[in-house]
């Protein structure tokens, strides 16, 4: 490709705000362009860099045995309404609105869809085992949009959903597939690791999460500082005997506490530690009141809440509701005294909790010389917290630690109690009743862009390997003025093409200077720059990630770059 005929708009400066590494350089290098916060355009070097991606994916899915599909970016809104997913991405939606009568919604997943197409179009479970997958664009309202790729409104996803009429077949396409993604990141030259993650409900739901570590990340991982064990800190559980007080009690004693608001004043106020204390916060569960303890020192995990209680919807109760039901504001709420019809849900460690302090659901009152389960009942005790750096590791060897990593790609297995969503018309062998089962793998496209960008970057631009490079070659003539170096360039680039090599061949009418700074910028593999030795047939070769340089003659350069190539 001649420079002069594509579109790489090279900038020395960029907007100050911008956060991450991958889109500073993406923007400087000529590959994308912002056209409004949080969506970007694909410049032809971003462009050609997704197509390799695409490519590989393809290759991958097709070894699987996954079939390629296309559903639809604009959604009903009601097919969204009756997913367990509305209710997690629903402030994420965007909505079409002017001119629609129907309530349509760009697609932010494409399970449903995914889900109606087999209950509409299969009638018998001999058609199982199937995988169907696309790459599509994907569309979420997304409130950090500062950070590039990395958290784009619009973004390309690669969606997989198989389907299974046995276990045994469910758990055999898993495997598999995590397999597939590990060939896939491993192919990118990403160093990523494979976490456990947040399965959904149902006692047999299984999931993964493929994450490289970055600060930029929104996912914590939790890691063990002398085993191997890596977990999301969703999911990680918080192992450990809490056993109940056996210290003498007194009895439960109402304090006044004018003006305590906070933890903190509480502790000062009955000089006590946070760990003395029992957090309470009332949440709605599946439209039933729940009041939720965890202790002073401990934060609530609502996935893990969401697991233990099986719930399809659970959000924290606003202050107008707590006022309604308790007659106190979120912060002095408390288990004692509560309302008949509302549960209460503990975690372990409130068991070890003897004579504790907690909200009165009363303004300028608390409780003091609190114990669980005497002064108030608890319906379930459960692992429902966060698990915290310096906690046992949940696999007993060595203390949790915490790092900040970006999630690339996620294989669920689905229990069948969400999975099962079969039509009536959908025979089993023995005509009896079955759960058709289900899982799902989702792999960010855009965002692998991003984050090769971030990895394969040095102090001058991008350091592209072979295999994902927009060009495997950057072909330079010094001076484009000068007959003897551009005839040379010219019949260099006619040679190098019919061998197969990927040119870039920067024929533009511009300072050397500017060249070889767009050059480190755009940062492919080889350059080939025709100079001062360009009467005698030779030109300078360099390579963009030692900086090593070479002289050879026009007639033995294919050979060189074979070997180059070859070896890297």
């Amino acid at each position: 490709m001649k420079q002069s005929s594509t579109l790489i708009p090279t900038l020395r400066d960029v907007p100050s705000e911008i956060e991450a590494k991958s889109h500073e350089m993406l923007l400087r290098a000529g590959f994308i362009r912002e056209s409004t916060s949080g969506v970007f355009s694909y410049l032809p070097l971003a462009k050609r860099i997704l197509n390799k991606i695409e490519k590989m994916i393809h290759l991958e899915m097709e070894s699987f045995g996954a079939v390629e599909i296309s559903l639809p970016t604009l959604q009903a809104q009601e097919v969204m309404e009756q997913s367990s997913n509305y209710v997690v991405l629903r402030d994420e939606l965007l909505h079409i609105k002017k001119g629609s009568k129907q309530k349509l919604i760009l697609a932010p997943t494409h399970e449903e869809a995914m889900k109606a197409l087999i209950r509409e179009e299969i009638q018998s479970f001999k058609s199982f085992p199937i995988t169907l997958y696309q790459i599509q664009t994907n569309y979420r309202n997304e409130t950090q949009p500062n950070y590039g790729l990395l958290r784009s409104k619009e973004f390309m996803m690669k969606d997989a959903y198989s389907f299974h009429a046995s276990k045994e077949s469910q758990d055999l396409a898993f495997n598999e597939m995590l397999q597939v993604y590990s060939n896939i990141f491993s192919k990118l030259g990403l160093h990523y690791e494979i976490i456990e993650a947040n399965p959904g409900l149902g006692k047999d739901a299984k999931a993964k999460e493929f994450v490289v570590s970055s600060e930029l990340g929104e996912s914590t991982v939790v890691y063990s500082d002398e085993s191997k064990y890596l977990g999301n800190i969703k999911v990680a559980p918080v192992i450990g005997e809490f056993v109940p007080s056996t210290s003498d009690t007194k009895a439960l004693e109402k304090v006044a506490t004018p003006n305590l608001n906070t933890l903190d004043e509480v502790c000062t106020f009955f000089n006590i530690e946070e760990k003395d204390c029992i957090k309470s916060e009332l949440f709605k569960v599946d439209g039933e009141y729940v009041v939720v303890l965890v202790r002073g020192d401990h934060n609530i995990n609502p996935y893990k809440l969401k697991n233990v209680l099986q719930a399809t919807s659970i959000h924290v109760a606003k202050d107008q509701d707590v006022q309604e039901l308790l007659g106190a504001h979120v912060g002095l709420i408390g288990p004692i005294k509560l309302p008949i019809d509302v549960k209460v849900v503990a975690d372990n460690a409130i068991q070890s909790i003897g004579s504790g302090v907690t909200g009165a659901n009363e303004a300028g009152y608390h409780y003091i010389n609190v114990c669980p389960g005497r002064d108030f009942a608890i319906s379930i005790y459960d692992d429902i917290r966060y698990i915290q750096e310096g906690d046992p590791s949940p696999d007993g060897q060595g203390t949790i630690l915490f790092k900040k990593a970006i999630e690339v790609g996620k294989i669920s297995k689905l229990d069948e109690s969400v999975a099962d969503f079969a039509n009536e018309n959908l025979i089993a062998d023995n005509e009896q009743a079955q759960a058709l089962l289900m899982n799902s793998y989702h792999l960010g496209i855009s965002r692998l862009l991003a984050i090769i960008a971030e990895n394969f970057q040095d102090e001058k631009g991008f350091v592209w390997p072979k295999q994902f490079s927009p060009y495997e070659l950057h072909l330079i003539p010094v001076d484009e003025e000068d007959e003897i170096q551009f005839n040379l360039a010219t019949e260099l680039y006619n040679i190098l093409t019919f061998y197969q090599f990927e040119v870039l061949f920067d024929d533009r009418h511009t300072e050397p200077e500017v060249k070889f700074t767009d050059a480190d910028l755009i940062g492919l593999p080889v350059r080939i720059t025709v100079g001062r030795r360009a009467s005698e047939g030779i030109v300078e070769v360099k390579i963009r990630k030692t900086g090593e340089t070479f002289e050879w003659a026009k007639e033995e350069l294919i050979d060189h770059l074979n070997e180059i190539f070859r070896s890297h």
